[in-house]
């Protein structure tokens, strides 16, 4: 069974996100695989361990993102390819466009990735991507069986499950819950150090799609702000009752509730 994981490198979500002139600061921050990619690698561990075959991982990012690819490799995937974006500002529709060009030339079984990245929370890569394979797409999963060439799934509902069965090839994205990510062992990680993986850069891929989505993306980012600092909580006073007619004055009056 031949696997192929979509990674991405992102903030570490203990870093304090500080805004320069309007862009993300980048000093100093540590990043990390996306955390609900790492759902998706051990899931494809796990099958490979189960059924057998190759682990693949591939990411579109700097020269930086490798470091995700390393943590991959040392968990336990087979392989990993690093497209280089070139600092370009790439859209969920570019890159899907990018992972298209390239997963679309590999023979695979399954596609995995995480149910959405931490920075942008789009989650439109993965259900792009398939549209444009033209295979299944289930997302927010947290179970996963493969069994004669079909895999049982159940996702998540907004608090309730759904379980369906699907022909493979199929692609999937985690949801937390589906498996707990094993810690990359010293062993795995000084192996990962040292192993090469596949890197290609935009130039690689002769596609005019590709030159068109990288030159008038879908979408734009027009603004980074923070939100507003929070305010200072009020502590009502008096008997019950009085501080019953300041909540609703408050609430009528600031909040806007109703008139």
């Amino acid at each position: 069974m031949n696997i192929i994981v979509l990674a991405k490198q992102t903030f570490d979500t203990e870093e304090k996100i500080v805004i320069e002139q309007g862009t993300i600061s980048e000093d100093g921050v540590k990043f990390v695989l996306n955390p609900y990619d790492e759902y998706a690698v051990e899931q494809a561990i796990q099958l490979r361990d189960e059924h057998g075959g190759r682990v693949t991982v591939i990411a579109i990012g700097p020269e930086r993102a490798a470091e995700a690819l390393r943590t991959a490799l040392a968990m336990g995937a087979d392989d990993a390819v690093l497209i280089d974006d070139g600092g370009a500002a790439l859209d969920e529709h570019t890159v899907a466009q990018i992972l298209y060009a390239h997963v679309g030339q590999q023979a695979y079984d399954l596609i995995l990735g995480g149910n959405f990245s931490v920075d942008n929370g789009s989650g439109q890569v993965a259900i792009r991507l398939a549209k444009l394979l033209g295979i299944p797409h289930v997302g927010s999963i947290t179970k996963l069986v493969i069994q004669d060439r079909q895999a049982e799934v159940e996702r998540d509902a907004e608090g309730d499950t759904e379980r369906l069965t699907v022909a493979l090839p199929a692609l999937f994205t985690a949801q937390q819950g589906l498996n707990e990510p094993r810690y990359p062992s010293l062993q795995g990680i000084m192996k990962a150090k040292r192993k090469p993986f596949q890197q290609l850069s935009l130039a690689d891929f002769d596609s005019p799609s590709i030159v068109s989505a990288s030159q008038e993306p879908l979408t734009a980012r027009v603004a980074v702000f923070s939100p507003p600092p929070r305010q200072a909580g009020k502590r009502l006073s008096g008997t019950p009752s009085e501080q019953t007619q300041q909540l609703i004055e408050l609430l009528q009056t600031e909040a806007k509730l109703f008139t």
